[in-house]
């Protein structure tokens, strides 16, 4: 989890979900005066003028689809790629000041980068230099009503906020300066709404949509939210700070994603509310993979588009990646094979669900999960 305290006295032992006083009080100045950072965003990218004319975004990756799917195993992969730049753990809180916010990071002095299990307990591992997924704090800070389950979350390509346009390009350019990169490199869940509206800004963008056999993926969704439930009871400044780096995906904060105005998400919060959560779950799956699907119906979209099985990913590692590259236009640099090395099939869970509650996910899903392979 992003920002989290982390303890490196002992290897191998996990992060921490907790949260430092020193990042929770600067978090809360970027939650409560949002503006203010853009302001500071702009000055320094009026300061970089000069550089950044000289830096384009070209043909960006974006990594999107429910949390659970697959997500941080192709970010981590993709970022060890020299010509990518992702955000890292490093530039929490203050995001939209990100080269201000890494002037000070370097300076401030280095703690130990022992590498740790992060906090989802995961088998993945993460120093404050790893790939992370922060942008989502960019865009809360100019559409205020994205996680609000009672609003469509969809932007499309009638969509138009030219202060967040400009913000966000000259945002991605100097992410690219700082990382000494060429292609932006951005894993965010939600983004898996706004597809259209993303190729509508970069035209020659590639999105990657990792997508996992229902009844598995509710079970690992399952299991982070009662794993982070738990933690935030315990600290409220989990809480918060989940708010503020954009995660809503489990957690006492947790709400889904509106991909067909109030109808559909109304039911989700319903559901879970009632105690329904794995129905609840079931209805989110298949809300945000048949948006996907519908988007796929559409020929000028589908080119730009790569669904990746977590399955397939997981069974031939080496293979899959190699078609991931090829549809981003990256060339290999030896990933294929560390992905062979490092990627497989989880073995620290199982589904446990009853024979209704299989029932449940099938009914739920078996429509849009034909739609992409799963039987």
């Amino acid at each position: 989890m992003t920002g989290t305290r982390r303890t490196t006295k002992r290897r191998g032992r996990a992060a921490s979900l907790e949260v430092d006083a020193w990042t929770d009080a600067i978090g809360r100045l970027l939650e409560r005066f949002p503006r203010f950072w853009i302001k500071v965003g702009n000055w320094e990218t009026r300061l970089l003028a000069e550089q950044l004319d000289h830096t384009s975004v070209s043909r960006p990756i974006y990594i999107a689809g429910l949390a659970r799917s697959g997500s941080t195993i192709l970010l981590e992969l993709l970022a060890s790629h020299p010509d990518t730049a992702s955000h890292r753990y490093r530039d929490f809180p203050l995001v939209p000041a990100l080269m201000a916010w890494n002037w000070f990071v370097d300076r401030a002095g280095r703690t130990e980068q022992l590498a740790v299990e992060r906090a989802h307990r995961d088998r993945i591992k993460v120093t404050p230099e790893s790939p992370e997924a922060l942008e989502e704090i960019v865009w809360m800070a100019f559409f205020s009503k994205l996680h609000d389950p009672s609003t469509n979350a969809v932007l499309d390509e009638a969509a138009r906020h030219p202060c967040f346009e400009a913000f966000y390009r000259d945002h991605i350019r100097k992410l690219l300066l700082l990382r000494d990169a060429s292609r932006y490199l951005a894993k965010g869940n939600y983004n898996v709404t706004r597809l259209r509206y993303l190729r509508k800004l970069f035209p020659d963008a590639r999105f990657i949509v990792p997508i996992r056999d229902p009844t598995w993926h509710i079970a690992s969704l399952m299991k982070q939210h009662r794993l982070f439930s738990d933690a935030e009871g315990k600290d409220r400044r989990v809480v918060s700070h989940m708010r503020r780096s954009g995660h809503f995906e489990f957690g006492l904060n947790r709400v889904p994603v509106n991909v067909d105005g109030s109808r559909t998400s109304g039911e989700i919060v319903r559901l879970w509310k009632s105690g329904r959560d794995v129905a609840g779950w079931a209805a989110y799956w298949a809300s945000v993979y048949g948006y996907v699907a519908a988007v796929l119906d559409d020929p000028a979209m589908a080119g730009s588009i790569l669904v990746v099985r977590y399955e397939d990913l997981c069974s031939d590692p080496a293979a899959t990646l190699s078609t991931i590259l090829d549809h981003c236009e990256l060339d290999d640099r030896g990933l294929a094979q560390a992905a062979r090395a490092t990627v497989s099939f989880p073995a620290y869970y199982e589904p446990s669900f009853t024979q209704a509650e299989r029932n449940e996910i099938r009914s739920r899903t078996a429509a849009v999960a034909g739609r992409f392979g799963y039987g």
